[in-house]
């Protein structure tokens, strides 16, 4: 069991290094063409941040342990939405962007709904047990994520963010060839950062597994617990970061943007390539997923503002819910 328990860590800090050497790499490649850095932060730096999320729910789900994948999705949008957020604002105060309010938020908010309907839409009962998110539900969920794709760069495109930056003080920048070397060996980064990501999230699931059996534990709940807190650490350890330097935008930003990939994109990628059967998953799992970012929406709608008082309500709720958890054991 101690081996096991090294081997979970093992696995989610290679993932995480993976995902970190993975996310630097390719940015530092897109810079190098030129590429704007709104381009580099909706698509490269979103999809590196969900990395880790993404292969531990894929390899959970080629290795036919589909409530570990599903499992990790809904704990780590819980885990954003409640201890993230709540954690940040208990730190500072987060002053939220009207346009996290008026498109991320609205965004993630449709994701979890959706997800909620397609856990439900081959079943004679309200319970989970034994409904597939299937191939067809995949290509739904990456639909979703096409519109948010889409409706991201219109915005950037509108507020002038796509617009390569060639002046500086009214004098005409003048733009620097291509580094072939530097692209070169932030390519073989690329490379060492997804195979770290492979063989972590392989070390990972494997380690998880074991323990769920040894200790007859659902994967459920390895899933919402384990899985989904060690897949989140990055966001939480980056949102408090920016909370502590007043850039409030960045903290809630990050977890809801966070929250709107893992189900459109990892979720939908996942099914697309891996149906999957829900076992453990409950409608309390689910409901508790809707309602928290349904609060969240609801507490930055008001004054555009998390107050620490709100922040302590979201973090109180997510210990009550895993308290709730651990409970059923």
């Amino acid at each position: 069991m101690i081996l096991h328990g090294l081997l979970i860590i093992a696995g989610i800090a290679l993932v995480i290094w993976g995902a970190d050497r993975l996310t630097e790499a390719a940015s530092a490649v897109a810079r190098s063409f030129h590429i704007p850095e709104i381009i580099i932060g909706l698509t490269i730096v979103a999809a590196g941040t969900s990395a880790p999320e993404l292969f531990v729910s894929l390899v959970s789900a080629l290795k036919g342990t589909p409530d570990l994948a599903v499992g990790n999705v809904i704990g780590s949008n819980i885990f954003n939405t409640m201890l993230i957020v709540g954690c940040s604002a208990l730190v500072a105060p987060l002053v939220v962007n009207p346009s996290t309010v008026k498109r991320d938020l609205p965004f993630a908010v449709a994701a979890s709904l959706l997800l909620f309907v397609l856990c439900f839409d081959d079943m004679d009962s309200p319970h989970l047990w034994g409904n597939e998110i299937s191939r067809s539900d995949g290509l739904v969920l990456l639909i979703g994520f096409t519109a948010f794709m889409i409706y991201a760069f219109a915005a950037a495109r509108k507020s002038g963010e796509l617009k390569p930056k060639t002046e500086y003080l009214g004098v005409e920048k003048e733009r620097l060839p291509v580094d072939y070397r530097a692209v070169g060996i932030n390519s073989l980064w690329i490379l060492v950062g997804l195979a770290c990501l492979i063989v972590g999230s392989n070390i990972f699931v494997d380690a998880a597994t074991y323990v769920a059996h040894r200790f007859n534990v659902r994967q459920s709940v390895i899933g919402l617990t384990i899985v989904a807190g060690g897949t989140s650490l990055p966001e939480l350890a980056t949102s408090i970061v920016a909370a502590r330097k007043g850039q409030a935008g960045l903290a809630i930003g990050n977890a809801i943007g966070s929250n709107v990939f893992n189900i459109f994109l990892i979720l939908g990628l996942t099914a697309v390539i891996c149906p999957m059967r829900i076992m453990g998953i409950t409608i309390i799992d689910l409901m508790m997923m809707l309602v928290s970012i349904g609060i969240l929406w609801i507490f930055a709608y008001t004054k555009y503002f998390v107050s620490r008082r709100e922040g302590a309500l979201l973090v109180l709720g997510f210990f009550a819910y895993m308290a709730w958890l651990f409970y059923l054991l």
